[in-house]
């Protein structure tokens, strides 16, 4: 007998499943995408692989590099490094640094990230490129940022001033802000302060731009930007109890809108979704046929637990299916995998659950292999004299 690709409900445990129609959120983002990290679940994604001027979200980039080269001792946070006259001049968010004086690196990192410093960001740069300028550094950025998984991410200087083909995505920057939080959790807590005084002269630039900072919604980071061209935009997380939710937007027409937007998109992720169990190891799901077995079924059993992340509005139906290649030959070992229970909750994307064999089938003897080749001998027999008759 030839297997063939065999699609079953889930039986029981399918019929158990409900499924809940999540409510859209139509945001009025140009891009956005949303994550829930511990689930993985994709809850938003809207032109999330389109590359679009970052503005200063970018920054999170020369962070991420200055980071990783403080934990590779090539920087030091007490390290005092050198303005150049090009950092000085640029504009916008800025420390207003004077060309010639020294800023420790951890003056510098609070600078790009509660003050948003452009200068701040190519002091870092021509410190941390090979060349010792910020174009240097912004290809370095660039191939770092391939290498992380960021395929559509570009860099043409450090701070996200425009510049043409200095872009990157939405599911890119929400990327960039997950390993950040991930592989520095020691610097990550500097994204959640408010303020940071660097110069008493210039007082009033002391305040974090990020609007969900002090909202008591869980809000942790990470970065607001902004310029004519790629309108306002942030990259944020917040985290409640053991969920902890990432986002990030462009495109909006002012800071009120994105304020707004942000906060109605963290509200919605927590209150519009919950994780629940779903399937539990050792409970059958379904059968699978067996062939040239001593039993001709077996059950099929979840290989682990598994926790989805649920929409909790209306319930219709899930589509839930098991599928396998069979009959599946003996003999079967206990814990083989043997078929994949596909899920796949409205408005969400499909989880794919590995199902083993609940108990071993041994290859049946010569008696058992010969009623089976007989029955299936007769069957097309069968099959064929109706065909005839027709």
């Amino acid at each position: 007998m030839i297997p063939a690709l065999r699609r079953l409900l889930a039986g029981a445990a399918a019929a158990a499943l409900l499924a809940f129609q999540a409510q859209a959120f139509d945001t009025r983002a140009q891009a956005a995408y949303v994550l829930d990290v511990k689930t993985g679940t994709v809850l938003m994604a809207k032109n999330a692989d389109q590359p679009l001027p970052p503005a200063s979200m970018s920054k999170l980039m020369t962070l991420y590099v200055a980071f990783e080269a403080v934990r590779d001792g090539r920087l030091r946070l007490d390290e005092e490094l050198r303005v150049s006259q090009h950092a000085m001049d640029y504009g916008g968010s800025t420390l207003f640094l004077k060309a010639g004086e020294r800023v420790s690196v951890e003056d510098l990192i609070r600078g790009i990230i509660v003050l948003s410093g452009n200068d701040a960001c190519v002091v870092l740069a021509e410190a941390l490129s090979p060349d010792g300028t910020e174009a240097g550094f912004a290809r370095m950025m660039t191939s770092r940022a391939q290498q992380l998984g960021m395929t559509n991410s570009t860099f043409k200087n450090s701070n996200g001033w425009p510049e043409d083909g200095h872009v990157m995505s939405m599911r890119d920057l929400a990327l960039l802000a997950r390993l950040l939080i991930e592989d520095f959790p020691d610097y990550y807590p500097m994204f959640a302060e408010t303020e940071f005084l660097f110069d008493e002269k210039e007082s009033q630039n002391r305040f974090n731009r990020n609007p969900l900072l002090g909202l008591g919604i869980g809000a942790d980071g990470l970065k607001t930007g902004h310029t004519q061209e790629a309108g306002y935009g942030l990259v944020g997380s917040a985290k409640q109890g053991d969920r902890r939710v990432i986002f990030s937007i462009t495109g909006l027409d002012s800071a009120k809108t994105r304020a707004e937007e942000s906060e109605a998109i963290v509200n919605w992720a927590f209150r519009q979704f919950a994780e629940k169990t779903i399937v539990k190891p050792g409970v059958r799901i379904a059968e699978a046929e067996v062939w040239m077995g001593a039993s001709d079924r077996v059950g099929l059993v979840a290989e682990a637990e598994t926790t989805l992340l649920l929409p909790l509005a209306a319930a219709t139906p899930y589509t839930a299916e098991v599928v396998y290649t069979g009959p599946i030959e003996a003999p079967i070992a206990e814990g083989q995998r043997l078929a994949e229970l596909i899920i796949r909750p409205d408005g969400l994307p499909e989880h794919r659950v590995p199902l083993v064999a609940e108990q071993t089938v041994e290859a049946g003897g010569f008696v058992n292999r010969m009623l089976t080749v007989s029955q299936v001998l007769l069957k097309r027999m069968q099959s064929g004299g109706a065909a005839e008759a027709m």
